[in-house]
């Protein structure tokens, strides 16, 4: 009697797109590989899953090992499984999409990531593997996603002001937003508290400063409130 783990069966990935905001761009977090296959190119962090590790796990180690990065948020995204993405073997891969605030995450390449960096969504080298399209795929989740749920807020500080989230949100969805229209749905919906603190070291009039309340946006929710910019 024959059993499935005695055919040659597929290994198993995970790769992260990490996403992050800077003052102009959205930005994705690269690994440069150290290993062949693709040695020296730009790629997403990831690799192969362990025996006893669930995916979720597989996912968050990965980047703790090669990009630094700990405690972000994290959804799944697709299973990508095309015959020859990988040649080294037959690989099926299911990929994330991770949001980080920038100023609370620093980098740090390890185990077989050469290097980690930053680079504008919008002018990435060519990735190694497939990656490209997943890439692609992570950001036309976001600009989906963002719209519907207040995902972005993952993006910025704990503290920030209107016209952050509004930078944001054009920035995610490339386009421009009326301001006075965009700043009285927002403040609309309830799930804003404004503090009672205003921007230090800029050059500009500072503003104030704001926080998201996540448990007031899941109570609302339950009540039947819908995020929509």
């Amino acid at each position: 009697m024959k059993y499935s783990y005695e055919y040659p069966r597929a290994a198993l990935t995970v790769d992260c797109v990490v996403f992050g905001l800077d003052e102009d761009d959205l930005q994705v977090l690269l690994i440069q590989r150290d290993l062949p296959p693709f040695e020296g190119d730009w790629a997403l962090p990831g690799g192969f899953v362990r025996l006893e590790e669930t995916l979720d796990e597989a996912a968050l180690r990965e980047l703790s090992e090669e990009t630094g990065l700990k405690n972000v948020y994290l959804e799944q995204l697709y299973s990508v499984g095309t015959v020859n993405r990988d040649p080294r073997e037959r690989v099926v891969t299911v990929a994330y999409y991770a949001l980080v605030n920038l100023t609370d995450h620093r980098v740090q390449a390890a185990t077989d990531a050469r290097n980690a960096a930053w680079f504008a969504v919008d002018d990435v080298p060519s990735l190694a593997f497939d990656h490209d399209q997943i890439l692609k795929m992570a950001h036309e989740r976001l600009r989906g996603k963002v719209r519907y749920q207040p995902i972005g807020f993952e993006l910025l500080p704990p503290k920030f002001t209107l016209r952050q989230i509004q930078h944001l949100y054009e920035v995610i969805l490339d386009r421009q937003l009326d301001k006075r229209n965009f700043r009285k749905k927002i403040l609309s919906m309830g799930i804003l508290v404004e503090l009672d603190e205003v921007e230090t070291d800029v050059a500009h009039r500072a503003a104030r400063l704001y926080q998201f309340d996540r448990r007031k946006y899941k109570r609302l929710t339950k009540q039947g409130f819908h995020f929509e910019i």
